[in-house]
Parts: structure tokens; sequence; C-alpha cells
């Protein structure tokens, strides 16, 4: 006799973010695998295209406004997207934004924003959905995090400081989930390339990138895709049951280098 049931061949996911970048990539792998997806984003437009591709192609999908910063668009959200392609059995929180400044330079409304979306967002989509998996014991709960949360970095503003508290809220959830199962989950992507951060000027810019190569963050300059995070995300998820990926950290590799001359490798 297995441990566990094993996952229902349709598990509806529920995805924050879901616009563009890691989010979009997420719904789209998922949909690949015959799961229904529901994408949530304040740029519904986007959201709807994306799943209009995803329908096009033969998947199903579900588009619809969400803010997570604010309590009734995230009812409003799972509510319509439970009606639309059943309970969830995957969420993946993703939703952000991120803005650069010195931690104590940055306004402080701003550095409240940023956590409000990364952290406390996460918290508003973990209290609505994880009633009913409790009820069905059952789910993945994702939480993307960052390499950031124990890496911190300098000028990154509000990020680091989010990043982390959401890390340590992930760990404390899978202690407080153990025995339901549900699998609470971090996926930590690397330096990947999206269009978060990519309106900031080369004034911003520039002393931001000096300032990662004097604390050695900056090794080399090859980022992930969006795609590479989805991949991780799926391997979360689609672990049996019985396994738990607890914490997935994803780093771009290196460039190839150029191979020692066969003279020198042969020096004695």
């Amino acid at each position: 006799m297995p441990r566990f049931e094993p996952h229902p061949a349709r598990r509806p996911a529920l995805i924050s973010g879901a616009s563009s970048g890691i989010g979009e990539a997420t719904a789209r792998a998922l949909a690949e695998l015959g799961h229904p997806v529901a994408l949530g984003a304040r740029r519904v437009e986007q959201s709807e295209a994306i799943a209009e591709t995803i329908r096009a192609g033969g998947g199903e999908a579900f588009a619809h406004f969400l803010d997570v910063t604010d309590i009734d668009s995230v009812d409003e959200f799972v509510t319509a997207a439970e009606r639309a392609l059943g309970p969830a059995e995957i969420v993946v929180s993703g939703a952000g934004d991120l803005e650069f400044g010195a931690a104590d330079r940055m306004d402080p409304a701003c550095f409240a924003r940023q956590i409000d979306v990364h952290l406390v967002g996460a918290q508003r989509l973990a209290h609505r959905v994880l009633p009913g998996m409790r009820e069905r014991r059952r789910g993945d709960f994702v939480l993307i995090g960052s390499d950031c949360a124990d890496r911190q970095r300098p000028l990154m503003g509000a990020y680091d400081a989010a990043k982390a508290g959401l890390e340590a809220m992930g760990r404390q959830m899978r202690m407080e989930l153990e025995g339901t199962g549900i699998r609470a989950s971090v996926v930590r992507p690397g330096q990947t390339l999206t269009g978060m951060g990519m309106d900031a000027t080369p004034e911003v810019i520039g002393p931001l990138a000096e300032s990662w190569k004097t604390w050695g963050f900056a090794r080399h300059g090859y980022f992930l895709r969006a795609s590479d995070i989805a991949n991780a995300i799926v391997a979360v998820v689609t672990a049996p049951r019985g396994a738990h990926l607890v914490l997935v950290e994803v780093q771009p590799e290196a460039p190839l280098t150029d191979p020692a001359p066969a003279a020198a490798s042969r020096a004695v």
C-alpha cells in the first residue's frame, strides 16, 4: 500500500504575478503538463493574452485581476479561479516588483510597499487558499524566494529584507503544515533576466553594479531565464507524494572558460 494517494491527474494551479517573467513561464510550463492554470496579476490584459495562447494550444487557462496588496482582490481572484477551474491543487506566489536604493535612503512608504507586495502579499494568498487545501489534505504552496534572502546585496532597497522575511515565513509554514498533506516550498532564483527592475536608469544601475563587484556578487554576467525557474517549480510540484523538495536554489551556469593549454597541463 502506498503511504499517500498519488496526485490527481488534473491539478488546478493558481499563479500570482503571472503577466510576465517567472509567473508567465510557470503558467505555460504547467499548462503543457495538462494542468489548468489561473493567471493573476494587476496587468490583466497581458494575463488574458497569455491565457488565450494557452487555450489556443489546447490548454486550460483563466485570467483575472489580482493585486496581492488588497485582501479583497486576493479573495476575488481565488474565488473566481476555483469557480472556473476547480479547487486549487498548486499555488505559486510570485507577485513582486523591485525598486533599488540604499536601505536608509529609500522613502519609508516605498520600503513598506516592497514588504507588502513580496511578504504580506504572499501571506494574504496563503491565508485565503490554505484552508481548502487543509480540508482536502493535499496541495503544493510554492513561494518564489531569492538568493538575496541569505546573501544580501547593497542598494537593493527593501527587496533583501522582503525576501529574507518571505523565506523565513516559508520555513515556518513548512513546520506548521507538517502532517496536513500540504507541501510548502521555496524556489530560490539567482540572477534572472525578467522585466523586474529593468526600468532603472544607468545612474542607478552603475553604482549598483560596482557595489556588487566590490562585495563579490558579480562572478560572471550570465543570467537565468524565466523558463529555468519555471522548470524548478515544475520539479517541486510534480515530485511524487511522500517526497518534499523544501528549498530549490537555481543559479546561472558560468560561461565556459578556455581550457588550459595541453603543454601546461603536462608540465611537472
